[in-house]
């Protein structure tokens, strides 16, 4: 993890936090949530429902962007402040995420970063995108 300066940052930066999503991890974010929603954790309900298979929280492939965003760009100390996003397509147990963020806007009287969000999986295919808008910490 790299702290940077919010003077470090540019426009177009990029940064990401890739993971694959395992069985652990759905059961792992029900427990965590509550959402014990069948299509997660129901292999046999899952199979009756749209998608065929069990499917990740869409919360939890979301909260893949915090990680690149703390961790990545604008990296430690950052604060969310929001998030607008659009799931696009399920993320499957075994799938590999990318969480990329890309500075878009400075806001530098507040040391506030604007930022586009995607989340894309290991076949190029986007699983969620959006917006987040984060405090930095300061110079």
């Amino acid at each position: 993890m790299m702290t940077r300066k919010f003077s470090d940052l540019r426009c177009g930066q990029s940064g990401s936090f890739t993971k694959t999503i395992s069985e652990c991890d759905v059961y792992g974010f029900a427990g965590i949530t509550g959402d014990f929603n069948s299509a997660h954790i129901n292999r046999v309900a899952a199979e009756k429902g749209v998608f065929k298979q069990r499917v990740a929280h869409g919360m939890l492939t979301a909260s893949l962007i915090s990680t690149a965003i703390s961790t990545d760009l604008p990296g430690p100390g950052a604060i969310y402040l929001s998030q607008s996003l659009r799931f696009m397509k399920p993320v499957f147990i075994g799938d590999t995420v990318t969480a990329t963020v890309e500075i878009t806007e400075l806001v530098p009287e507040k040391h506030r970063v604007r930022l586009r969000t995607s989340c894309t999986n290991e076949r190029g295919e986007t699983l969620a995108e959006g917006e987040s808008f984060v405090q930095t910490a300061t110079d």
